[in-house]
């Protein structure tokens, strides 16, 4: 069969995208770890930081699953589901979508474009979950708040939570190397996170403004995480550091969302928010690969048809927001 591809992106953090709404590949769970493992490896055809599969959807407009580059599928990816949202918003020809995950649906819809050009949707990422048995952590307080992980680093702090992919947060004053090794052992330790977790540190850069570097469970660290923002962002509310209910700029190495706390001051400390994740969802390129057996060895990658328009508006935005807020003076990574 051949498969048709869409390489995407949300603020950098890129994916292979596959209909299977649209096309009946008959996909079995054997081959479908298969295409994620071989199209996110970035030493061959594609490479991407995970593999996004748009299905039908009896619940919703249409179901994401979605694949970490070791094949592990996650509960949820916030950049990834903006971009199936632009895809199903575009191929129903609606302005707003309700897609399937695997915890909960996820309300997309269609808004002003962030930067000129750059095509831009709201996700209702939802409620955040305090508890730590919800990531899982083993834990010596609950709720899980600006503490110490000993396991991890004796001065660092972290706060936990679940929304709904696990995360632990930090605040910090520059990105160092070290902190790579730091959210690599929360990974490898298993005693205190048994199944991985996602681990940000964010900078405050003001009122309405944070800088996020977030190491992917299952994947390391990417240019940005659409869950990790939206966590990173109620953090920091929760912590005083920023304001709820207006906009917050969340700046990343691979540009810039914008999150919304909606929530209570008073209320954040039991989790009664709502996050909403503002972003592009940005065409690559298209493609086709022929796969005539399960055997990756006999699979081949067809010609790439760039969407450059698109491509060149987003580099205009990344070049512009790291300007103003000239991250070299703090990401030393």
């Amino acid at each position: 069969m051949n498969i048709k591809l869409l390489k995407c992106h949300g603020s950098g953090n890129d994916f292979v995208l596959i209909d299977e709404i649209s096309n009946d590949y008959a996909i079995d769970e054997s081959l479908r770890v298969k295409l994620v493992t071989e199209l996110c490896d970035r030493e061959k055809a594609y490479g991407s930081d995970g593999l996004l599969y748009v299905q039908k959807s009896d619940k919703g407009d249409a179901r994401m699953r979605f694949f970490n580059t070791d094949g592990s599928e996650a509960e949820m990816c916030g950049n990834g589901v903006r971009c199936v949202g632009r895809y199903v918003i575009e191929l129903l020809g609606k302005d707003e979508v309700d897609i399937e995950t695997m915890k909960r649906n996820i309300p997309i819809k269609k808004v002003a474009d962030l930067f000129p050009d750059v095509p831009t949707f709201d996700v209702t990422i939802g409620e955040p979950n305090l508890s730590p048995a919800s990531l899982p952590m083993n834990a010596d307080a609950e709720p899980f708040v600006d503490r110490a992980i000993p396991a991890l680093h004796e001065t660092l702090r972290f706060t936990a939570l679940s929304i709904p992919n696990p995360h632990i947060v930090a605040v910090v004053d520059t990105f160092e190397p070290e902190l790579i090794e730091i959210a690599g052992r929360a990974n490898a330790d298993k005693s205190v996170f048994p199944r991985g977790v996602n681990v940000s540190f964010i900078k405050i850069l003001g009122r309405d403004s944070i800088f996020v570097l977030t190491y992917e469970r299952g994947v390391g660290v990417t240019n940005s995480c659409g869950t990790a923002m939206s966590a990173s962002s109620f953090t920091a509310c929760l912590l005083g550091h920023c304001d709820p209910n207006v906009p917050i700029k969340v700046y990343n190495k691979g540009g810039m969302v914008n999150c919304f706390v909606d929530g209570e001051p008073s209320a954040l400390a039991n989790g009664n928010a709502i996050v909403h994740l503002i972003g592009n969802a940005t065409w690559v390129f298209e493609s086709t690969l022929e796969v005539p057996s399960a055997n990756p060895a006999e699979w081949k990658a067809g010609g790439r048809t760039y969407f450059d328009e698109e491509n060149r508006q987003y580099d205009r935005l990344v070049d512009t927001v790291l300007t103003e807020i000239d991250a070299k003076s703090f990401y030393k990574i």
